[in-house]
């Protein structure tokens, strides 16, 4: 069972950094669409997702039809 997770969308006129994508281990550059995932029980966790790789991830879990935004 997955662990609650909070997902925000992150707008590219907020996105000011780059991240690594933990699906893909691709950067996600300053000024794209991408998404937020927080754990609940450890926010400190948070990672930043581009939207494909989580909703590629969210597949694998749960099958071809969850997805998300």
């Amino acid at each position: 069972m997955m662990d609650a997770v909070t997902v925000a969308p992150i707008q590219p006129y907020a996105a000011r950094k780059t991240y690594l994508c933990p699906g893909c281990d691709g950067t996600i550059p300053p000024g794209t669409f991408h998404l937020v995932v927080v754990p609940d029980h450890a926010p400190d966790l948070r990672r930043h997702w581009h939207h494909g790789c989580w909703n590629k991830d969210l597949r694998r879990r749960f099958g071809t039809n969850a997805s998300i935004l």
